[in-house]
């Protein structure tokens, strides 16, 4: 049987026991019903699944202890990170999610000109919040070690501007120049992939990212929404260049 996989903001090693975190505490005693000297398996982001035995768990919490630990190699050999301009709700949850799943390095949350979600200092750092979780459950269910990097969000040309020196620089655009087919094999930089939120793109924001380096990409002549576009493009980018 598979073991449900926990993450924690531990350091792990063999042999050495841990006070489990609330929330993984909560996950695996009271929702999962495990109990002493049941088996998990625990990460913490650095690469490795880490086999732990609870040895105690109860209402105050739950220490366990490390038994064994294996390296998981299944991150993808392209680098790609998502900008993605800010979406609504449910739709940017399950961008994130979906991203994650498919292996980006790192997300970049834009707030473009027609960004309709508006954060200010409290919200935003609630939103970061929010937006970790949601990274590091897909980690869990997808069986990532590595946990993609989330940045703060950022106007277009901070974004842009960060992007890694080399790396390939696209935009989804049906009347693009370029299709997943026709690109060359990208540099150790990697790929970015700029999405526009619900509005897409101003005409600012796109002479921002045009200044920057990025090119289009043309997936088909159709307009894709922006729950859809970032994860078709990651789809078709992986399956040309990375591990699908």
């Amino acid at each position: 049987m598979r073991l449900t996989r926990t993450y924690v903001d531990l350091s792990l090693a063999v042999g050495r026991r841990v006070a489990l975190p609330e929330d993984a505490t909560a996950h695996l005693v009271r929702v999962l019903r495990l109990g002493e000297g049941d088996a998990c398996v625990l990460f913490n982001g650095d690469g490795n699944d880490y086999d732990a035995r609870l040895l105690s768990a109860g209402k105050r919490g739950a220490e366990a202890e490390i038994v064994a630990v294996r390296e998981v190699g299944n991150e993808s050999p392209l680098r790609i990170v998502l900008l993605q301009g800010i979406a609504r709700g449910e739709k940017m949850d399950l961008i994130l999610q979906k991203a994650t799943e498919l292996g980006v390095a790192g997300i970049v949350p834009v707030v473009a000109e027609r960004t309709e979600v508006k954060l200010d200092a409290q919200r935003s750092e609630k939103r970061m919040a929010h937006w970790r979780s949601v990274i590091v459950a897909a980690c869990e269910q997808s069986g990532r070690t590595r946990i993609p990097e989330l940045a703060a969000p950022a106007a277009p040309a901070a974004a842009a501007s960060a992007a890694a020196s080399g790396a390939l620089k696209l935009t989804l655009d049906p009347t693009g120049e370029f299709t997943s087919a026709s690109l060359q094999a990208p540099e150790a930089g990697g790929l970015v992939v700029a999405i526009g939120p619900e509005g897409g793109w101003s005409p600012r924001d796109r002479e921002t990212l045009r200044a920057a380096g990025f090119v289009g990409l043309r997936l088909g002549p159709r307009v894709l929404r922006t729950e859809t576009a970032g994860l078709a493009a990651i789809a078709a980018l992986q399956a040309r260049f990375g591990d699908l």
